[in-house]
C-alpha cells in the first residue's frame, strides 16, 4: 500500500443493461455530460502544498561510505583513490564546504476557513518538515504553520496568514455516500498542480492496515503521487473524503484509491484546531475478532461485536465493571457489528460521557455504564503498558499431565516456572506439548502457553480441563473457549470438540 494519490482524467464508460433486465430502482443515472462547472468552482479551494527538509549531511572530512570488494581487489584502490580526490576524504575542499542540501515533497491540500486560513492535508505530507509552502491555484506561495497533526488518522492541520482572498470548502456527509456514487479528485499529481479526475465510490468501510481507524472509502478516480491531503468531493461541492493511499504495483494508478472519510477528519480537525491535538475517548481494553467458533463456545448468534481479552487495570473499562470475556455488542447506543469498530466508536464519543455499553456474559445481555476516559493522557501516564496482574499465588498443584484436545497439560511447577520463564504470580495450567495437525496446532497455541480460564471459568489443574470440557460435551457444544495467557499477552481460542 502506498501513501499517494489523484492524476491524469481518465474516460468513464457507463453500461446500461438491457432495457427489462434490471429493476426500474436499481437503473444507474445518466453521467454528468461535464464537471466544468463544478471543477471551476472547486479548484480554487484546491492548494498544493510543498514541505522541505534538511538533508542528512556528512561531517567535514568524513569519507562516502565505499561499495565492498573482496580484500585486495584493485577495484577498492581505485575507488579509494577517487574519492579522496572528489571530496570526503584526504581534505577535498569543495566537498567539505558544499552548501546543506535540502529534500522537498509535494502533496495537496485544502481550505475549509478562508476567514482563519486553515488548511487540510495529510500528516505524511508535511512529517519532519522544516518548511512548508501553500501554493494557491494562482501560483501564490504563503508560508504556513503547522497547527496540529494526528499520526493515528494521517490527517494534519495548517494555517496560512495572507490578505490574498481565499475560497473554502466544506465537509459533506461521507456515511450517505453509496458505492456507485459520482465522485471528483482534485490534487498536484507529480507536482503537476492543480488535476481534476474523476471516478466513482468502489466500495467502503476498507482496512487497509493504515492505522487503528481505518475506514477508508475506495475510488476509482486516478489518484497518484503528490495527490496525498487533495479533497474527494461529491457532486455538490463537498468534500466527503481526504484522498491519502493507493494500492499500486507499479506506484501509479490501478483504479484502486483510498480517502479518508469526512466523518472521521470533521472530528479530528476540529480537535486539532482547538487543542492542537486529538482528544480521543479511551475504553481501556484489549479485543479480538468474534469468529464463529467463538460465538457458538459462548451461545452467542452470530459472530458479532468485540470480544474482550483483556482489561487494563485503572482504565474505565475496569473501573465499570466490564470483564475478559465479555463481548460487546452496542456502545452508546451504537451497533458493533464487527471488532475493528469498537475503537472508532470509542474514540468519537465524547471525554467524560457516561456511556452505557450492553455487553454479553455468560449467555445473557448486561448493561454496564462506562465514563468514557482519554486515550491520549492514558498514552502519558503509561497505562496502556500496564498488563494485568493478578498477585494471588497459584495454589500448589501435582505435577499432573493429561492429553486432551490435541494439548499435553500439566500444573505449573517451580521447575516449569523456571523452564517456560512464567512469572511468579502466574497461575492456570501449562501446555507442555501441542500435537502437529489438531485444531489446537492450526490456531496458534504452542508450549508454554498457560490456560487461565475455559469456557469463561478459572482452571487451576488439567483436571478442571477436563471435567468442563466433559461438561461442555454433555451439553453438545461444538467447541470450547480457552483463555491462553503468553508472557503476559492474553487471548481467547475457540477449539472444536471433536477431538480427545
Amino acid at each position: 500500500m502506498s501513501l499517494l494519490a489523484a492524476s491524469v482524467t481518465t474516460a468513464l464508460v457507463l453500461t446500461v443493461a438491457p432495457a427489462g433486465l434490471v429493476p426500474a430502482a436499481a437503473q444507474a443515472r445518466t453521467a454528468p455530460a461535464s464537471f466544468a462547472d463544478l471543477s471551476e468552482k472547486l479548484l480554487p479551494a484546491v492548494v498544493n502544498i510543498s514541505s522541505t527538509q534538511a538533508a542528512p549531511q556528512r561531517q567535514q572530512g568524513q569519507r562516502p561510505e565505499l561499495p565492498q570488494f573482496p580484500p585486495g581487489s584493485p577495484f577498492e584502490e581505485f575507488f579509494k583513490d577517487f574519492f579522496d580526490r572528489h571530496g570526503g576524504g584526504g581534505g577535498g575542499q569543495p566537498q567539505d564546504q558544499q552548501q546543506q542540501r535540502k529534500s522537498t515533497s509535494l502533496g495537496s491540500g485544502f481550505i475549509i476557513d478562508a476567514v482563519n486560513g486553515y488548511v487540510v492535508t495529510n500528516n505524511h505530507v508535511i512529517q519532519d518538515a522544516d518548511e512548508i509552502t501553500v501554493i494557491l491555484h494562482d501560483d501564490t506561495n504563503i508560508k504556513a504553520e503547522l497547527v496540529g497533526r494526528d499520526n493515528k488518522t494521517d490527517l494534519a492541520l495548517l494555517k496560512i496568514k495572507t490578505s490574498h482572498p481565499l475560497t473554502a470548502v466544506g465537509f459533506g456527509d461521507s456515511d450517505a455516500m453509496r458505492v456507485g456514487d459520482w465522485v471528483l479528485a482534485i490534487g498536484n499529481p507529480f507536482g503537476l498542480g492543480g488535476t481534476v479526475t474523476a471516478g466513482i465510490i468502489s466500495a467502503r468501510a476498507r482496512d487497509i492496515n493504515a492505522g487503528p481507524y481505518d475506514d477508508f472509502l475506495q475510488t476509482d478516480a486516478a489518484i497518484n503521487r503528490g495527490n496525498s491531503g487533495g479533497p474527494m468531493f461529491n457532486m455538490n461541492g463537498e468534500v466527503i473524503g481526504i484522498n491519502t493511499a493507493i494500492f499500486s504495483p507499479s506506484g501509479g494508478s490501478v483504479g484502486i484509491g483510498f480517502a479518508i472519510p469526512a466523518n472521521i477528519a470533521r472530528t479530528v480537525v476540529a480537535q486539532l484546531k482547538e487543542f492542537g491535538h486529538t482528544r480521543r475517548g479511551w475504553l481501556g481494553v484489549r479485543i479480538q475478532s468474534v469468529t464463529p467458533e467463538i460465538a457458538e463456545s459462548l451461545g452467542l448468534e452470530g459472530n458479532k461485536g468485540a470480544l474482550v481479552a483483556s482489561v487494563t487495570p485503572g482504565g474505565p473499562a475496569a473501573e465499570s465493571g466490564i470483564l475478559a470475556g465479555d463481548v460487546v455488542l452496542k456502545f452508546d447506543g451504537k451497533e458493533i457489528g464487527e471488532m475493528r469498530r469498537l475503537p472508532r466508536v470509542v474514540a468519537e464519543t465524547p471525554i467524560g460521557k457516561a456511556a452505557p455499553v450492553e455487553v454479553w456474559r455468560k449467555g445473557k445481555l448486561q448493561t454496564v455504564q462506562v465514563k468514557v476516559g482519554e486515550l491520549e493522557a492514558a498514552e502519558e501516564s503509561g497505562l496502556l503498558t500496564n498488563q494485568p496482574d493478578d498477585k494471588k499465588q497459584t495454589p500448589a498443584q501435582p505435577p499432573k499431565t493429561t492429553d486432551l484436545l490435541g494439548l499435553k497439560l500439566t500444573g505449573i511447577t517451580p521447575d516449569l516456572r523456571q523452564q517456560y520463564e512464567l512469572k511468579p504470580e502466574q497461575k492456570g495450567v501449562l501446555v507442555t506439548d501441542v500435537q502437529s495437525g489438531t485444531p489446537a496446532a492450526e490456531k496458534g497455541i504452542r508450549p508454554g502457553d498457560v490456560i487461565i480460564e475455559l469456557s469463561q471459568e478459572e482452571v487451576k489443574a488439567p483436571a478442571d480441563v477436563a471435567a468442563k470440557v466433559q461438561k461442555a460435551r454433555e451439553q453438545n457444544r461444538k467447541s470450547v473457549l480457552l483463555l491462553i495467557e503468553r508472557q503476559g499477552d492474553l487471548r481467547f481460542v475457540a477449539l472444536p470438540l471433536n477431538q480427545g
